[in-house]
């Protein structure tokens, strides 16, 4: 008799799933013929449960912890099995394990771009993408409306569906929100707490739970957003007649480091350090039209005709020289930037001083 009890006790199963893989969902306890012995130990591990179906009706329920079947915890299967009179022979039963952890860090993003109005640019498409987290809430629900009897259920199986649905709610989401573009990143935390709620009852009709839904980043096109950085380098630029003059007094004050430049000058200089003045009373706001620099026009660099030919440029040190030797005369061709045409020197009034130390030509004798 107790050679038999200790056979007997041999007998005794072990129902349990080590669970070695990071994406398993369901697994279905494996025994020849679904056999399972008599006062079996039923282990179910934290994050777990275990669901017991006969003939394809579900059955008990184990959440975590170490169970002996017998009769008494296992009531919906024992009257299933029509058990009067105790459980002491084997039973047929399939046995599913339900990993009920969280499952982070799940890819969304939406395969097309999502086609709003936004109130400042008007018709724009957008493309998002983030991250969410889900757990199976309810594992009878879940084996009922998405497993079947499949022997092992992957994330892989509940991913897309999942995708589609937080795709198609995002969308809807921020059709009906009319949040402007530029202010969208603004608000991705209410949009990620307002879509998860939303989308909350629909996947609890499968048995999951979103645990967490976050939006990582909403973009428009390349092409748009190159056009948007332009615009934003104009507003940055802003009033485009100052940044063309401060251009210019840049360019102005490389020119001075220019070989055989007349700016390159002595009195070239002194006319970039003029003008920059100038510039910068013009750059600050509100500022009046600052007078003019005095001797500012000496430093004017004018060409001459000589003999029908182009001579220059000379500054007015020059021009003085030239006037006094009789080579520069009021009648002279003279040319400087900013003319539109060649004119006698007497008309030019920058060029009144140069003659003011030349005596006028004698009358002609009679």
């Amino acid at each position: 008799m107790d050679i038999w009890k200790k056979l007997k006790g041999e007998l005794i199963d072990i129902v349990e799933w080590l669970d070695n893989t990071p994406d398993t969902l369901v697994y279905r306890f494996e025994r020849h013929n679904n056999e399972i012995k008599n006062n079996a130990k039923l282990v179910v591990r934290e994050s777990q449960a275990a669901v017991f179906v006969r003939e394809g009706t579900f059955a008990d329920t184990f959440n975590p912890g170490m169970y002996t079947l017998d009769t008494r915890n296992l009531p919906i299967l024992s009257t299933i099995l029509g058990w009067k009179y105790g459980f002491e022979s084997p039973f047929k039963a399939e046995v599913y394990f339900v990993n009920t952890r969280n499952f982070t860090d799940r890819k969304w993003g939406t395969m097309n771009p999502i086609m709003l109005r936004d109130p400042e640019y008007g018709p724009v498409r957008l493309r998002a993408f983030g991250t969410y987290a889900f757990r199976v809430a309810d594992p009878t629900t879940f084996l009922k409306q998405v497993v079947g009897t499949n022997p092992r259920f992957t994330t892989d199986g509940i991913s897309e569906q999942l995708r589609n649905y937080i795709v198609s709610e995002f969308a809807d989401t921020l059709g009906e929100a009319k949040i402007p573009v530029l202010d969208l990143a603004a608000n991705y935390t209410e949009l990620g707490t307002f879509i998860r709620d939303k989308i909350a009852p629909h996947i609890a009709q499968l048995g999951l739970e979103l645990s967490a839904f976050s939006v990582e980043n909403i973009s428009l096109p390349p092409e748009v957003e190159k056009a948007l950085d332009q615009r934003t380098s104009m507003g940055i630029v802003g009033d485009m007649n100052r940044y063309t003059q401060f251009n210019a007094a840049q360019a102005l004050g490389q020119s001075g480091n220019t070989p055989n430049s007349a700016i390159g000058t002595g009195v070239g200089l002194g006319a970039g350090m003029a003008m920059a003045q100038q510039m910068a009373s013009a750059l600050q706001p509100g500022a009046a039209a600052p007078p003019p620099i005095p001797g500012a026009a000496q430093a004017l660099a004018f060409f001459i005709a000589q003999n029908n030919q182009q001579a220059g440029p000379f500054d007015a040190a020059t021009l003085a020289r030239l006037a006094s030797e009789g080579k520069l005369t009021r009648e002279t061709l003279v040319w400087r930037q900013g003319m539109p045409a060649w004119a006698q020197a007497a008309t030019v009034a920058e060029l009144a001083q140069v003659f003011g130390a030349v005596p006028p030509p004698l009358p002609p004798q009679a």
